[in-house]
């Protein structure tokens, strides 16, 4: 997934929460089998718009798609903390990525019919047959199916998708 300030990077994971006073950090991993990170290549995470290269300096995979995961100059909890929630990258020919696309509109926003903004792409789930966002709304957090009848429009310039959102589903 490429995000502004990251072209030519792809989100392999999202930082879930801190782990003890160290700056350890647990992470879940998207795409990838987290055995298959190459630990002597940086991850990115973005600061004020730009991506900021990190090294791993310990791995800890937990389950199959969580790691406990160590980064350089992470080193307490407040450091820690600053980047929870935030997604992580790596550079685009360091993995290979299912590419389904439905990853590419994470932290894109989305639109009614009526142009309303409605909330903001933070996830997505791969139903077979039924492919859904995960949208971050004021209330907070549904998920809409990505039928091509409920499309219509994909602006990639500005990151917005229009869609037709069934009635009680926001």
């Amino acid at each position: 997934m490429s995000d502004s300030g990251t072209k030519g990077l792809f989100q392999i994971a999202q930082v879930l929460k801190s782990n003890g006073i160290n700056g350890e950090l647990l992470m879940s991993f998207r795409d990838i089998d987290p055995s298959e990170i190459d630990q002597h290549e940086p991850v990115f995470i973005n600061f004020d718009g730009l991506p900021v290269p990190f090294f791993i300096e310990s791995f800890t995979q937990r389950g199959s798609n969580k790691a406990l995961v160590k980064l350089n100059d992470i080193s307490t909890l407040e450091d820690a903390e600053e980047i929870v929630g935030r997604p992580v990258f790596a550079e685009e020919a360091s993995y290979e990525f299912e590419d389904d696309g439905y990853e590419d509109l994470i932290g894109w926003t989305l639109f009614d019919e009526k142009g309303n903004r409605r909330g903001e792409v933070v996830d997505y789930e791969d139903i077979p047959g039924n492919p859904c966002v995960v949208v971050e709304t004021a209330d907070g957090q549904a998920m809409v199916p990505l039928h091509e009848d409920l499309i219509i429009s994909v602006d990639e310039d500005n990151q917005a998708i229009t869609m037709e959102i069934p009635d009680g589903l926001l």
